[in-house]
């Protein structure tokens, strides 16, 4: 009890996640697949595709679940055996899902459901240029798709009540560059927010269109002293107020120096003044590394900018949207990196064969900005065994009760790890708690857990999900797509 007194409050107030709910579907990992949309409404849509045993032919359903997880309605659609399930996505009342063809890249099918009265409307049509899809949002009923076109990045615009489609020539960037964008009910705009470089120095291009498409405002972003800009992210929910948060370089576009920061209130025209983070500033981007290390490195780093320079840092960073968070924003961001497998094969005589194996996170920073554009606070979550094959978001946040304090989370296997973040104040990095298997206490075993990963919810909630293998105390085990509900509350 006395040392429990002597612990700082932040390590004494750490709030364990339950998980009230369970949902489970009986399928099999290599006969299924299930896209998880979570709705603010505190629903959830599942969308599931499913090749029964015994059969060659897939059944895709639509699934409505309310917040105790039970299901509110359920439509079955009839999809051609050429198409892939690549993208569902929701905005009340409906939920949507599209499908490329395995055969001929351009051609499309799209499906509408209806989240009152489980009606659907589908559609296919034949772009004739898309190469190959990348993400999908939706603002107003109207479905937004990046899209690949000759070697550009541009923008496929779906309206389900006319039934029809147009790529968009406001967006139209050559590869490679990056894109971010970000679909805001609150202005009712889709805001992308482009990367262009020479090779050497690189600027951001934002851009704002309308739920049908039209071009509103564009705007050139460009910093000096050397520094490139690399992606950014842009702030929600405010008409007045933007602001454009990101990562900033000092040579090689592919690596991040630090964060930018600068509020674009003025309108396209202006010359929005832009702030500057070098990692080494912030207070917890090295808790990833040894406390020495991190002292010498921000030491030669204190060298070098008393001399003048900088001391060249080179992190992939990959960023998350911005939340808005106690009259600000936070911004979170993975560093991550790729990982190589090499085989020789015995022959010692030749070089490895080097084989590209996914990407590992090593850790996640969490900053605070105030509606200005002023670094408030910063932390970072540490991580383990975050790899994944593809480069997506694998830590998730929400804020607490409180509204002061956030909770961090991603699943690893079978356990879910999770960090309270309150600004600045240091807590643990290995908290985690078991993957629950049941609701009603019994014992049960997962005997394994794969193809996971979490999604923030409503509230302090997050939903959980992947394919279970769990074995009960008595009987069969069972095998099963699961979907639990994390509470911070």
């Amino acid at each position: 009890m006395l040392l429990l007194l002597w612990l700082p409050l932040g390590l004494r107030a750490q709030l364990a996640p339950t998980q009230p709910k369970r949902l489970e579907l009986k399928l099999e990992p290599s006969y299924s697949d299930v896209q998880v949309v979570p709705l603010p409404d505190s629903t959830v849509v599942l969308f599931v595709e499913n090749e029964p045993s015994n059969s060659f032919k897939i059944e895709y359903r639509f699934q409505h679940f309310n917040r105790e997880l039970q299901l509110a309605r359920e439509a079955v659609v009839e999809v051609p055996t050429e198409f892939d399930l690549r993208f569902a996505c929701a905005e009340t009342p409906y939920a949507y899902a599209l499908f490329q063809s395995g055969y001929i890249q351009s051609r499309f099918q799209v499906f509408r459901l209806d989240l009152r009265n489980g009606q659907t409307q589908g559609f296919s049509f034949d772009t004739k240029l898309v190469n190959d899809l990348y993400d999908l949002e939706v603002l107003n009923g109207k479905l937004f798709a990046t899209v690949q076109v000759a070697q550009h990045l541009t923008v496929m615009h779906i309206d389900m009540d006319g039934e029809e489609f147009r790529l968009l020539p406001s967006v139209y960037e050559p590869l490679p560059t990056q894109l971010t964008f970000l679909a805001d009910s609150a202005t009712e705009r889709v805001g992308y927010v482009l990367s262009q470089t020479n090779g050497r120095l690189s600027r951001l291009q934002v851009k704002q269109l309308s739920a049908r498409g039209q071009l509103l405002a564009s705007q050139f972003i460009q910093a000096e002293s050397g520094r490139g800009l690399v992606t950014a992210e842009l702030s929600p929910g405010d008409s007045v107020r933007r602001l454009l948060t990101g990562t900033y370089t000092l040579r090689d576009p592919r690596y991040s120096q630090g964060l930018f920061a600068t509020d674009l209130s003025g309108g396209p025209t202006a010359r929005p003044p832009l702030r500057f983070y070098d990692f080494t500033v912030l207070k917890h981007f090295f808790d990833f590394m040894k406390p020495r290390r991190a002292e010498r490195l921000r030491a030669r780093s204190a060298q070098r900018r008393a001399a003048g320079r900088d001391l060249r840092l080179r992190y992939r960073i990959l960023t998350h949207r911005m939340l808005p968070f106690d009259d600000g924003y936070v911004l979170m961001a993975e560093i991550y990196y790729p990982r190589y497998r090499y085989d020789s094969y015995g022959l010692v005589l030749f070089a490895p064969n080097r084989t590209f194996d996914g990407y590992r996170s090593s850790h996640a920073i969490v900053c605070g900005f105030d509606r200005n554009g002023t670094l408030l606070w910063d932390n970072t979550f540490v991580l383990k065994n975050a790899e994944r094959p593809t480069l997506t978001e694998t830590v998730r946040a929400r804020p607490l009760p409180d509204g002061r304090r956030l909770a961090l989370a991603y699943v690893d296997e079978d356990k879910i790890r999770y960090k309270i973040v309150d600004r600045t104040a240091p807590s643990p990095n290995d908290l985690h708690v078991p993957l629950a298997t049941n609701t009603q206490g019994l014992r049960e075993k997962a005997v394994s857990t794969t193809r996971t990963g979490i999604l923030p919810w409503y509230g302090s909630r997050f939903l959980a999900y992947g394919y279970q293998r769990v074995r009960p105390e008595q009987g069969s085990p069972r095998e099963v797509f699961f979907l639990n509900v994390v509470a911070f509350e």
